[in-house]
């Protein structure tokens, strides 16, 4: 019976052993741990959706930038795909120019749009890559200089002052200064040069013709046979009263000085000075004399300033062969 026993338990402790030692060699199957994907990148588009003309209409420095982009049908250009690299100019930056050139770039799509295109480059240029340069040819045909003193970068002579303001089709740096083409930066050199023809093509006249509240001036103009006068080279500076002002004076009074030629004359030429006087000018004045041949008297009071018995009320629009001051009452001889 012992023998038997011993025998069972021989047999079992080998049927363990066996079991155990095919466990070794058949270990059980472990599934895998799944491993994440790699990921990539999103494309600079897919981060970026607004394009620079969108980022510039909406941050609110730009409105001069955006309404002279509008002015010269530039819009969808800059807003297609590029790329496009801008120097942008602030609000601050084109309200330090001279007074009147804005108005007068606004009033000349041609010299606007060699202004505007003369701050865009082709292709996406970061900071890191303008440091590197010391010219760019911009879309207006010639180049713009750049320069890097003390860490701080120039365009031309402008400072750049926030960098690599990115959209889905270029990138903006915001500079401090409106840079201008060789031509039109020669032509601002000092304020007399503003009205050159190179900045603004409109004469006074076409200004007057086509601003909508000087009708009765250029009837009287028509009348008198001035237009190809004051449509000439100049430079003009015209005090130009408003219909409103012609209409101010007594009954009968407009009507018979379109009957009276010699006496038109003499009052138009009375609105008329020599030479292109700026309001800066105008303010250090005291009188002027006239086309007409007497002088207007001038007084500045409380800032505003007053010719013969007329307020200005708009100064400095620039022609191309002088400039209009807006008066709200019909001076006379």
């Amino acid at each position: 019976m012992k023998k038997y026993v011993a025998l069972l338990l021989i047999g079992a402790i080998t049927m363990v052993l066996v079991a155990c030692s095919s466990d070794e060699e058949n270990p059980p199957t472990v599934a895998p741990t799944p491993q994440p994907e790699p990921t990539q990148a999103p494309a600079s588009n897919d981060v970026v959706a607004s394009t620079i003309v969108d980022i510039a209409v909406e941050d609110g420095r730009f409105g001069t930038l955006v309404t002279a982009l509008q002015a010269a049908g530039l819009v969808d250009t800059l807003a297609g795909e590029g790329p496009f690299t801008v120097f942008a100019p602030t609000d601050d930056a084109f309200a330090a120019l001279p007074d009147g050139v804005v108005a007068g770039l606004l009033e000349d799509v041609p010299a606007l749009t060699d202004v505007l295109t003369y701050h865009v480059v082709s292709g996406s240029v970061l900071a890191e890559q303008v440091v590197g340069l010391t010219s760019a040819t911009t879309l207006q045909g010639e180049d713009v200089t750049v320069a890097v003193n003390d860490g701080s970068v120039m365009i031309d002579g402008a400072n750049v002052i926030i960098t690599d303001i990115i959209g889905s089709n270029g990138v903006i740096h915001v500079i401090d200064a409106v840079i201008l083409p060789s031509a039109i930066a020669a032509s601002l050199a000092t304020p007399e040069d503003a009205m050159d023809s190179m900045v603004v093509s409109k004469t006074i006249v076409d200004i007057a013709v086509e601003d909508g509240r000087f009708g009765t001036l250029v009837t009287a103009l028509q009348a008198a046979g001035l237009v190809d006068t004051l449509a000439g080279d100049g430079p003009f500076t015209v005090f130009a009263p408003t219909d409103d002002a012609f209409a101010a004076l007594p009954d009968g009074v407009v009507a018979g000085l379109l009957e009276d030629i010699p006496a038109l004359t003499d009052v138009l030429t009375y609105h008329v000075v020599a030479g292109s006087v700026l309001a800066e000018q105008v303010v250090g004045l005291t009188s002027a004399t006239t086309l007409q041949g007497e002088d207007v008297t001038f007084a500045v009071n409380d800032g505003s300033v007053m010719i013969d018995g007329a307020n200005v009320i708009i100064t400095d629009i620039i022609g191309s062969n002088g400039v209009i001051h807006v008066i709200d009452a019909v001076i006379l001889p």
